[in-house]
């Protein structure tokens, strides 16, 4: 999963969780790496002070003794005394010639004639030969075990190198593991408890954080242009929330004036169109009324023996032309008024049969599953919606064509009325398809293109729905939905 596509409020709520994991994860690094530091620390230093202290005692055994201070002599004058400074140091201690050789140690068990204990390495002689401080500390790894070997030159009173001192020395860290591993059970259940403090604090904090977030998406879903939009108000927000709720509010009026502007200009787009619509088809019918007007007045004459058949051809020709403006008329009046909801509960099979009976077409058929189907309409908007569909679809078939059908059927769904009305006309081009129920379009040679546009603004102002399915050349069905509530 992509982190863009995870939620505000869960990706800080991860944030703060991995904060606190990497600071825990990081503190127990350094702490472990400090203890160890310490520790390595404290065994040098103790490694050091011992050093220092062996090296009084035998500077005073030195100082007290009675044999010759060289170093063939060593072996005598540490004779017992070695044993008593190891003793009292708790420290192994050996002392070789110049050379490397073994001299004398407090470690019994020692066998004379073993190398490796005898004889000191040729790197470490010349370890303390060329270093100033004429010291040199060996560490070892024996048995999971590290040690520590410092050698360093003891003198006499004149400060003249006499042996060369090596103290083995064991760094024993079991008291500081035991102390770190204590130390780090404390920290985990310390930082087990900040972490589920840190749960508890990112899930109310990120809540918080994303609440005016949730409720400015929730009105910038729910704002629509034709309505009335409701401003955010939101308390005790930050201040870049604050201004983001100035902004969308500032938006809200804005977005009102413009709806109201585009509302007014579109009306009266609409009327200004629909004004040129009815004065070009009124216009239509005057032309041949004044053609025929003239025609009557330059041919007139009372002694022409067919007077009577031309002023009933004249009578006739404009009697069809007043038919046709009175139609105009007509449409234009039932587009513009809203339907009167005059809701009365019908048998919408019974309705539309009756509609149905204005048409002599003989190939309009009609099928319902029940006799008795009932929904809260007006009785002449649902006949209105019947009779201008199947007239639309009587329209659809050519007159030539053979075969003609129109099928209408009611049935009833999930509280719902369905009314669908099939052709096997031309079908409805796919260019047409967006612009079928807008007024003023038609493919016809007459008639003005408002009869789907009402049959529209009549389902619509009911809460139902129409909608059609279209093959070209096989015709096309119109589904009528209207609740029974």
């Amino acid at each position: 999963m992509q982190l863009k596509k995870l939620s505000l409020r869960f990706r800080i709520f991860i944030a703060m969780i991995l904060l606190v994991l990497v600071a825990s994860i990081l503190i127990a690094v350094v702490t472990i790496h400090q203890y160890r530091e310490e520790t390595k620390d404290y065994h040098q230093e103790r490694l050091n002070r011992k050093e220092r202290a062996i090296k009084r005692n035998i500077d005073f055994v030195i100082r007290e003794t009675t044999y010759e201070v060289t170093t063939e002599k060593i072996p005598l004058i540490f004779k017992e005394e070695i044993y008593e400074i190891a003793d009292v140091h708790n420290l192994q201690v050996k002392l070789y010639d110049l050379d490397g050789g073994l001299l004398i140690s407090s470690k019994a068990s020692i066998s004379p004639d073993t190398t490796a204990t005898t004889c000191l390495d040729a790197n470490i002689l010349n370890h303390l030969s060329q270093t100033s401080e004429r010291r040199y500390v060996e560490k070892n790894f024996e048995e999971g075990h590290v040690f520590q070997s410092s050698y360093s030159y003891i003198t006499d009173q004149k400060f003249k190198p006499l042996a060369i001192l090596n103290l083995p020395y064991l760094e024993d860290d079991d008291f500081f593991t035991n102390e770190l591993n204590e130390f780090l059970k404390r920290l985990a259940l310390a930082y087990l408890f900040m972490l589920f403090f840190a749960i508890t604090l990112a899930y109310w904090l990120s809540k918080y954080i994303t609440k005016s977030l949730k409720a400015i998406s929730e009105k910038m879903k729910a704002t629509r242009l034709e309505k009335r939009n409701e401003k955010i108000e939101v308390e005790s927000s930050s201040e870049e929330i604050e201004n983001l709720v100035k902004a969308y509010n500032s938006m809200i009026d804005e977005l009102e004036e413009s709806a109201v502007k585009l509302a007014t200009s579109e009306r009266e787009q609409a009327w200004r169109e629909m004004a040129k619509q009815v004065a070009h088809e009124i216009k239509n019918p005057l032309t041949p009324m004044r053609l025929s007007v003239q025609s009557f007045q330059r041919k007139f004459d009372v002694n022409d023996p067919d007077i009577d058949k031309k002023v009933n051809e004249y009578s006739k020709t404009l009697i069809q032309q007043i038919d046709t403006m009175s139609s105009i008329a007509s449409a234009f009046s039932n587009f513009a008024k809203m339907p009167a909801q005059k809701n009365e509960t019908l048998n919408v099979v019974e309705i539309t049969k009756l509609a149905l009976d204005i048409f002599s077409e003989d190939y309009i058929q009609f099928t319902s599953e029940n006799e008795l189907i009932e929904a809260k309409l007006d009785r002449t908007q649902l006949i209105r919606v019947v009779t201008n569909l199947v007239k639309n679809g009587t329209q659809a078939i050519p007159d030539e064509q053979d075969n003609k059908t129109i099928l209408v059927n009611v049935s009833e769904g999930n509280q719902e009325v369905i009314i669908t009305i099939s052709d096997n006309g031309v079908g409805i081009l796919e260019e047409n398809k967006g612009k079928i129920f807008e007024p003023k379009f038609t493919t016809k040679s007459s008639g003005m293109g408002l009869g789907l546009a009402m049959v529209k603004n009549i389902v619509e102002t009911y809460q139902g729905s129409i909608t059609f399915t279209t093959e070209k050349n096989k015709g096309t069905t119109f589904k009528v939905v209207f609740p029974t509530e």
